[in-house]
Order: C-alpha cells, then sequence, then structure tokens
C-alpha cells in the first residue's frame, strides 16, 4: 500500500479539462494517468508484466492493461493493447469504446484475454482501501480507491491535500516485496510528479 497526492493531476484535469475534450472529443479521467504511470512502471519492473509457466517465467513485450469495468453482468476487465504505445487520448477513447461495448453486452472474449496487468478502481464505488486479487495468468494488479482530502505534512506544515491510497497486489512466486514496493513508488511518483509522464521522463 501506498498513499499518493492528487493534487498535481487534478489541478491538470481541471485546467485542460475544456480543451482536451474540445480537441479530442472525450473527457480526460484518473485511469489514463494510472495506466500510463503503470506502463512506465513496467517497464522499469519487468517482472511484474510477466507470467508464470510451468517452471518458467515468460517475460512479454507488450503491456496489455486490464481495466476493470462495472456491468450489469458483473465485473469484466477488457484489455487496453499496447497500452504503452497510446497517448492520454488514445487511452480515453479506448477506455469510452470497451465501457460503451460492455454495457452493450458487445464484448468477446477476445476483448478480455491476453493482459499481461490489471488495474481496478474501487474509488468509484467509495472504497477507500481493498486488496484487489490479481487475474491469472497476471502475477499483479493495482488497486485505485477514493480520492479523500486529509491533512499530511509537507515541508514540516500540515496541510490539507487531496490523497488517494494505492494497493499492489502480486504473486510472490515471482515478484519479490522490493520490486513490489519500487514498482508502487514509481507510479507514486508518476502521479505526483505528472509533468514526468508528459514529458515521458
Amino acid at each position: 500500500y501506498n498513499e499518493i497526492d492528487m493534487g498535481k493531476v487534478m489541478e491538470i484535469r481541471s485546467q485542460y479539462q475544456e480543451g482536451f475534450e474540445k480537441e479530442h472529443g472525450i473527457r480526460i479521467g484518473y485511469v489514463s494517468f494510472f495506466v500510463k504511470a503503470c506502463c512506465k512502471a513496467l517497464a522499469a519492473f519487468p517482472e511484474l508484466n510477466a507470467q508464470l509457466d510451468g517452471d518458467d517465467i515468460v517475460y512479454h513485450d507488450r503491456h496489455d492493461i486490464g481495466v476493470a469495468m462495472a456491468t450489469e453482468r458483473g465485473l469484466l476487465v477488457p484489455i487496453l493493447r499496447n497500452a504503452d504505445a497510446l497517448t492520454f487520448a488514445g487511452i480515453e477513447s479506448s477506455l469510452a469504446n470497451l465501457a460503451k461495448r460492455a454495457k452493450e453486452r458487445r464484448l468477446g472474449p477476445e476483448d478480455m484475454v491476453g493482459g499481461t496487468f490489471s488495474i481496478t478502481n474501487g474509488g468509484v464505488f467509495g472504497s477507500l482501501l481493498s486488496t484487489p486479487v490479481p487475474a491469472f495468468p497476471q502475477v499483479a494488479i493495482l488497486g485505485m480507491h477514493a480520492i479523500k482530502k486529509r491533512p499530511v505534512v509537507l515541508d514540516d506544515a500540515i496541510v490539507i491535500r487531496p490523497m488517494m491510497y494505492a494497493a499492489l497486489s502480486y504473486d510472490h512466486r515471482l515478484i519479490d516485496g522490493r520490486e513490489a514496493i519500487g514498482f508502487l513508488a514509481k507510479v507514486k511518483d508518476f502521479i505526483e510528479e505528472p509533468e514526468k509522464l508528459l514529458l515521458e521522463l
């Protein structure tokens, strides 16, 4: 678990939402920032983007990110193929398309298999903290949660910041704590300093 200051991402969304929607015809959400951050972190920690195949470890050269969506038929996890190559607008458009098809019951098995890592957002239902379960054969999943204003210490002063708890569940047969903690710390860094995502740093 880690906690993430969402302040800068919220400022970017607030400042550029209207222009983004006018340019791309879609609104920008929080999940796209986490997809971007996870892709960058997976490149640094490839074990979390791998899978076990018997006694072998299979490392994927792609980032096919499953994004959990609640539907009338229950939870579905369609895949964003090659998410690391998508722009923010590409991620948002793909998510909107998948959500629309899920609502219309037009997702097929091919849309939900082959993911290498997943993200789930319990925060949309008000969850403050949870422990998601990786979808086999994936070995890790990131859980986003509700954004709540909380008092935190910043530069030796107590300030109110919009904070989110993030959870990473992982298969300990392949991933040790060092890699898991390093991955989650890198995601936190990218979300708290989103300029690094925007500038591809």
